[in-house]
């Protein structure tokens, strides 16, 4: 499954290049905007989008709300993520009391 994680674009790095850097989760990457660039929303204009960011990319603008409501999303799906992992491990272990043969 490929997933697009929100971030906000803090600042264009290269125009020229269609470069700039995001911000995930306070952490900060460089990605290529050249998806989302055209003639009525040039680079510059990027600075300050919410975007999704996949493999470096942003595929696409979003608006905050969107952001907001996605990254939440993964978040639980992260916190499920651990929850089935602990069961996976826990099911690999012998309950207490039971004995094996």
């Amino acid at each position: 499954m490929c997933l697009g994680i929100p971030g906000r674009i803090v600042e264009i790095s290269d125009a020229a290049q269609k470069l700039a850097v995001v911000e995930v989760g306070g952490v900060r990457r460089a990605i290529n905007i050249a998806f989302i660039v055209d003639e009525a929303h040039p680079a510059q204009a990027c600075l300050g989008d919410w975007v999704l960011v996949h493999v470096g990319f942003a595929m696409s603008r979003i608006d905050e709300e969107e952001a907001a409501r996605t990254l939440e999303l993964l978040t639980q799906l992260g916190e499920a993520q651990a929850e089935i992992e602990a069961m996976r491990q826990s099911a690999a272990e012998p309950a207490v009391g039971t004995r094996l043969s």
